[in-house]
């Protein structure tokens, strides 16, 4: 068979934009049709639409929701002139993170978009990049409320909402009340840069979401000890975790935790909604005798402890769960903050571990269970 000449209205992609003309390459290779506005004459995602039909023609590859929503988030990206990451952000990457509820509202996400309570995909840290580890899926109504501040600014609205709530007024800061905005800014500051002691000062009011990477070692395990209480011989595991504290002083510091939170995990109905449960365990760190016993252990420990104990923690397991140990540099791939590359940390299960560390949140497909939180 002859193959045709072809004759394309579309100028050569070196005189294009790359990443328009990618996106226009990946439309026609999934076989759709790039929005009408990117369509006009001279626009790079139409020249490079107009390649991929040539080139891929019928031969498209399978068009799925997330797939959509892959290329609608690059499109924005491009549009907003934001860096993405591609290699580790895909349509599979995208499916996992989706979830039912808002992290920070707690209500069901859906709706048409644009709605309050239709699911976006938004970066924690207003700075960086879209990349795996950095995105989280939340309400439109909480992006638009968070509308860019860190998480130092969002704790300054939480304490506007409270004193707002005390003074009889509305409660509410930008539509957030304040444990929404204290929940929020827990999320970001998952992934901001911080000071041993600045991390271990944080309230885990809001666990990290599915392949979240938990750039700190004390919220990461944080993050871990709180999971372990999640299922079945907790009491046991974290036993087993004291253990491996050397120093008396400091594992009657963690026994004392434990005992801070055992009467409020004791008052836990048998059976529990996995949304329910998970709700149970961030409530845990509204309790100030809990947070107060907290900090005092973790201040205790270096950073060699801290990753000692993550370690031993991620070893430990909770049933349905997997934490995964990146190395600094891999933590932070694609975020395009180079003050972040000098961090460590992200989870994400059983893995060996070579040089510093740290947790990410990661869920996993694991059938009756929540799957594992850490990336």
């Amino acid at each position: 068979m002859q193959a045709a000449t072809l004759d394309l209205d579309f100028a050569p992609a070196e005189h294009a934009d790359n990443t328009g003309f990618e996106l226009g390459w990946d439309h026609a290779h999934h076989g759709l049709v790039p929005p009408a506005e990117h369509l006009i004459d001279g626009s790079p995602v139409r020249h490079g639409w107009l390649a991929g039909k040539a080139v891929f023609g019928q031969r498209t590859l399978r068009q799925t929701r997330h797939v959509r929503q892959w290329l609608q988030l690059r499109t924005q990206a491009w549009l907003r002139a934001i860096a993405f990451e591609g290699q580790q952000l895909t349509p599979n990457y995208l499916a996992q993170i989706e979830v039912a509820v808002c992290p920070v509202t707690r209500r069901a996400l859906g709706g048409v978009p644009g709605a309050a309570d239709a699911p976006v995909v938004e970066r924690l840290q207003a700075s960086g990049a879209y990349a795996a580890g950095h995105v989280v899926v939340m309400s439109h109504s909480v992006s638009i409320a968070r509308a860019g501040c860190d998480a130092a600014e969002a704790l300054q609205f939480a304490k506007q909402a409270q004193e707002a709530q005390d003074a009889n007024e509305s409660g509410t800061v930008r539509g957030l009340d304040a444990v929404q905005w204290r929940r929020l800014a827990s999320l970001i500051a998952l992934v901001t840069p911080q000071t041993h002691i600045e991390s271990a000062r944080w309230p885990m009011l809001a666990l990290p979401p599915n392949r979240l990477r938990v750039l700190n070692a004390a919220q990461g395990l944080q993050a871990l000890v709180t999971l372990q209480l999640a299922s079945a011989g907790w009491s046991q595991r974290l036993r087993e975790l004291a253990s491996g504290l050397i120093e008396a002083g400091v594992r009657q510091d963690f026994q004392l935790f434990v005992a801070a939170v055992a009467p409020r995990v004791l008052e836990w109905p048998e059976l529990m909604t996995p949304q329910a449960q998970r709700e149970a365990l961030e409530d845990l760190w509204l309790d100030e005798r809990v947070q107060r016993r907290w900090q005092h252990f973790v201040a205790q420990l270096s950073d060699a402890q801290t990753e000692q104990l993550l370690q031993r923690a991620a070893s430990l397991g909770v049933a349905g769960k997997r934490s995964l140990m990146h190395d600094k540099a891999g933590a932070v791939e694609g975020w395009t903050s180079d003050a972040m590359r000098a961090l460590r940390i992200n989870v994400r299960g059983n893995a060996q571990r070579s040089g510093k560390r740290v947790p990410v949140m990661n869920e996993r497909s694991v059938p009756q269970t929540q799957a594992g939180w850490f990336n």
